[in-house]
């Protein structure tokens, strides 16, 4: 199989546990390190699908590598290469169909419970509680040819999908126990600041991260299980 391009934005924000999920069944990937000079591919000849991660840059930044990655997104819904996008990626996936991204009602933290607002849900997410990571203080648009599958208390627009095939998250699905840690003492300032309700204190999101990661993980192996059937083989 082509590998699954993965495009990274910054030195904290890895695959994580989505390149644990990709080596588990078999599927190669090929990082793209934004922030240390990588060059985005010319176009996805040679990739059975693309993943875009989260980032502590704004989808609206002029980022010299925006409207490349857009243009290959474009490329992706006409040759039905499946698009995967965390946090960042889901905004940026929105924008590149046409959605906006501003301000979210409530900057987000830590753990969150989300709720299916369309049948479509399932296939996706399953039926178990869907609590996952955030990690945000902007939001997405549902574009116009989208179908959003998820929504929050504390920011509306979580998830939606494009074709049964494309999927934009608001979320951190992607997060394990290195990444969550590694965030809460890089973001330690940050947490302070923040007085938005759907901010949790470092305490709180520690006090279960076990428990909660296996949770997450387990919705996230469903999500990338059936992402990965539209793979391009």
């Amino acid at each position: 199989m082509k590998p699954v391009a993965i495009v990274q934005h910054g030195p904290h924000d890895g695959p994580s546990y989505f390149a644990t999920w990709l080596t588990a069944q078999g599927i190669p990937s090929e990082v793209f390190c934004m922030f240390d000079g990588a060059r985005l591919p010319p176009d996805l000849s040679r990739h059975s699908g693309l993943c875009i991660l989260g980032g502590p840059m704004s989808a609206n930044d002029p980022l010299a590598y925006f409207p490349p990655l857009f243009g290959l997104v474009h490329e992706a819904l006409q040759s039905r290469v499946p698009v995967i996008g965390h946090c960042l990626g889901g905004q940026l996936l929105s924008r590149a169909l046409g959605g906006t991204v501003q301000a979210a009602e409530h900057p987000e933290i830590g753990w969150s419970l989300l709720e299916p607002v369309h049948p479509d849900a399932r296939a996706w997410f399953g039926e178990q509680p869907l609590q996952l990571f955030q990690w945000h203080g902007e939001s997405f648009s549902i574009p116009a040819q989208a179908t959003q599958l998820l929504r929050g208390s504390h920011c509306a627009n979580q998830a939606y999908c494009v074709d049964g095939l494309h999927l934009g998250m608001q979320f951190h699905c992607e997060v394990d126990e290195a990444k969550v840690r590694s965030w809460l003492e890089l973001g330690a300032e940050e947490m302070r600041a923040c007085a938005s309700p759907g901010a949790q204190a470092a305490e709180s999101i520690l006090e279960r991260l076990e428990v909660n990661l296996r949770i997450s993980q387990h919705i996230a192996d469903r999500i990338y299980t059936r992402w990965a059937q539209g793979l391009r083989r």
